[in-house]
């Protein structure tokens, strides 16, 4: 993995972070997660209709990733709804790595070397120190819902990533993702909450179309990077996006920097460098 390749992965993960803590800040955290995706879809039409449509082989993945998505729209929610941002989002984002490093491998061929495998257990070791607490096993809903978005991380990354590169256009296929994805999820909710998504969105659109454009920027560049370099090794740098909640809450929200915090920085970075090696 080159230096190029992966500073733009870590850019992706600081926008990644920058999303998922606006949804958690919301009083309704389904609907703006439904609002902030069809955002996505209208800032990704205008791309997709001068870029053109991908090609036909493509298509299978972008509905498989489709129908994974949905899923993992609720579950996000659902985490969000029962747990803190600092329990949730490393769970999700520490176990989804290696998931995604042992799918890959069955499903893509790909194997990675065994600093690269390092690399990765080590980020997901570091991410997962950043968030563990001894209150974790209170929030017993929050760990299911987050568990299970582990599981449909991993499995619409490796959609994706064969899909964009099997369209042979990454663009294409990104932007055309982005126009049907947000769509299936938030018809389901608006058609649930009804009299209350219009007042909603009048309120909420302006921030909300910063997390669009943060969802877009982060899964467009670990997508572009997956046509370029192993899935596992972006999926798993892509999953630092913890370590930066992490800065940005020692720096402005002035949390404590625990040694379990400074241990999972230094497991993080060490993973870091070993996927750069490796």
């Amino acid at each position: 993995m080159t230096w190029p390749v992966l500073s733009l992965v870590l850019f992706g993960a600081l926008l990644h972070a920058s999303w998922n803590a606006l949804v958690k800040s919301s009083s309704d955290k389904t609907l703006d997660t439904a609002l902030i995706h069809v955002l996505c879809s209208l800032l990704a039409l205008p791309v997709c209709l001068y870029v053109g449509p991908p090609p036909a082989e493509s298509w299978p993945y972008i509905l498989g990733s489709l129908v994974v998505h949905v899923g993992y729209y609720f579950a996000l929610a659902g985490a969000y709804r029962h747990g803190e941002l600092g329990l949730t989002y490393p769970l999700m984002r520490g176990t989804a790595p290696m998931l995604v490093a042992l799918t890959s491998f069955a499903f893509i061929g790909e194997d990675l070397t065994p600093l690269a495998w390092l690399g990765v257990a080590c980020i997901s070791g570091g991410v997962l120190l950043l968030g563990i607490t001894r209150e974790w096993w209170t929030h017993r809903k929050a760990i299911v819902f987050a568990l299970i978005n582990a599981v449909l991380i991993a499995i619409y990354t490796v959609i994706d990533a064969k899909g964009a590169r099997i369209s042979g256009h990454v663009v294409q296929y990104i932007c055309m993702l982005f126009v049907l994805d947000g769509w299936p999820f938030a018809i389901l909710v608006f058609m649930q909450r009804k009299g209350q998504v219009w007042p909603y969105v009048r309120k909420r659109w302006p921030v909300a179309s910063g997390g669009a454009f943060a969802s877009i920027g982060s899964y467009a560049i670990a997508l572009w990077a997956m046509t370029v370099a192993p899935v596992a090794m972006v999926a798993a740098l892509r999953e630092t996006s913890v370590f930066f909640a992490a800065l940005i809450g020692a720096w402005f929200l002035k949390e404590v920097w625990t040694r379990q915090r400074i241990a999972g920085t230094v497991a993080i970075l060490s993973g870091v460098a070993a996927l750069r090696l490796g």
